[in-house]
């Protein structure tokens, strides 16, 4: 989907700070800006990186069109600015670099998964965006990881869009639980925009728009024919798997809603096979979590598939990534400097960096340096000089990449359980060195 027009969704700080930089003469230096996050969030192991793909293409269509920059012109706060700032707004153009791990790595505190290295304008005023996309679709999809974990190779959906925070949260939520390990979504615009596999049964309130139970199921099958999943737990469960089987003909499964889970399930599958319907798939769904969902499994309870709501669609159990979008690097006249923040609690570390993998721990250091034992250097070029390196992939290319990503970590790190973490993030003597140095040279030791 081509996102364009978008240079206002930012705060307004971003664009004060682009209309001082170019009042300063300061458009002309390059910034390297890098997104990360400095610790895990409660109760998860890793993060997996998403929503880049949004991102990548905010920055390749993002504009100020006439009506926007009228209306910046119009606030009070803007009142002094040189004219030449809304002219520089009405040509804006992303020019710059951008560098990132790919969709679905999972990733862990204080490593770079985005970087920006852009003229100071170009990188400053996409921060708001970048943070919003990208670490909103991170904690689902590290939510649907562990959704996905606990089902134990049983399928998960994302059922969760009207319980999203909004209805475009809603599609992103989808997408990323997809990516997540999720096999699909009930949102219909997430499967056409992205290509996620859509399901969906029925409402409680298709059943109660008929005179009876027999008679809604039996609409249903002609309807759907072979893909009718009925609910049956409108009035009372058993009776309604009785009124189901009793139609005959095709049927996919059913689904359970309410109720005690471990008792029903297995009822229902019993009356299931003994009327010949053995390959009829049982769904549950209704308030379910990771923790509900490895209990069912550890229970030896016969469900074949879970639908997953409100704790998907929010993470609701750790629903914010605290990322952030520092600049390392500035600049100017052919001469680079190094930044880094100082303050207690929020330090950051110099330079552009790259991230290197080994089988059990990372190794963060300076973008030119080279560790030849490592399996992979994360940071891979995206966008160069304003232009996209390569197709980015598909949400079924970055669900593939990351399922495969995941398996690959110890398996303590995808525990549910809450546990002390596992993997080390290290950084390298000339990173830790580059810190010290801009320490001392800021007057800070």
């Amino acid at each position: 989907m081509r996102q364009t027009n978008l240079g206002l969704v930012t705060d307004l700080y971003q664009l004060t700070m682009a209309a001082g930089y170019l009042a300063t003469g300061k458009q002309h230096e390059t910034a390297t800006f890098e997104l990360f996050f400095r610790k895990l969030p409660k109760y998860r192991h890793f993060v997996v990186a998403c929503g880049l793909q949004q991102a990548v293409e905010y920055l390749l269509n993002l504009r100020f069109d006439g009506n926007e920059i009228d209306y910046l012109r119009a606030l009070p706060v803007f009142s002094h600015v040189d004219p030449g700032f809304f002219e520089m707004l009405r040509e804006f153009r992303f020019t710059g670099d951008v560098f990132s791990v790919r969709e679905g790595t999972p990733v862990f505190a204080g490593e770079p998964f985005l970087t920006v290295h852009a003229p100071l304008i170009e990188a400053q005023i996409p921060e708001t965006y970048l943070l919003a996309t990208v670490a909103f679709q991170s904690m689902i999809a590290t939510k649907a990881a562990r959704v996905a974990e606990a089902a134990a190779g049983r399928a998960c959906f994302e059922f969760g869009s009207r319980r999203a925070h909004s209805p475009e949260a809603g599609v992103l939520a989808a997408r990323a639980a997809y990516i997540g390990g999720c096999a699909g979504t009930s949102n219909v615009e997430a499967g056409y925009r992205y290509g996620i596999p859509v399901f969906g049964t029925g409402a409680h309130s298709w059943v109660l728009s008929f005179e009876s139970e027999t008679e809604a199921f039996r609409a249903q099958q002609k309807l759907l024919g072979e893909n009718t999943t009925y609910l049956i737990d409108s009035y009372d469960t058993l009776e309604g798997a009785r009124k189901a089987i009793a139609l005959g003909g095709p049927m996919s499964g059913v689904r359970l809603d309410s109720g005690n889970l471990t008792e029903l399930a297995p009822a229902v599958r019993q009356m299931l096979d003994k009327a010949g319907y053995v390959n009829a798939r049982i769904m549950a769904s209704g308030e379910l979590n990771e923790y509900k969902i490895l209990e069912l499994v550890a229970g030896g309870v016969p469900i074949d598939a879970f639908g997953v709501g409100t704790d998907l669609s929010t993470s609701s159990d750790s629903p914010t990534l605290g990322a952030v979008y520092k600049m390392v690097e500035l600049e100017s006249a052919g001469k680079v400097r190094m930044t880094a923040k100082f303050s207690g609690g929020k330090a950051t570390l110099p330079g552009a960096k790259q991230v290197f993998r080994y089988p059990d721990h990372d190794l963060v250091g300076l973008a030119h340096e080279c560790f030849n034992d490592a399996q992979e250097a994360l940071l891979r070029p995206v966008v160069l000089n304003g232009n996209l390196v390569e197709p980015l992939p598909s949400a079924a290319e970055a669900r593939d990449y990351a399922a495969a990503a995941i398996r690959a970590l110890p398996a303590p790190c995808r525990t549910v359980f809450e546990r002390e973490a596992v993997w080390q993030v290290k950084y390298s003597r000339e990173l830790l060195a580059a810190f010290e140095d801009v320490k001392a040279a800021r007057g800070q030791r």
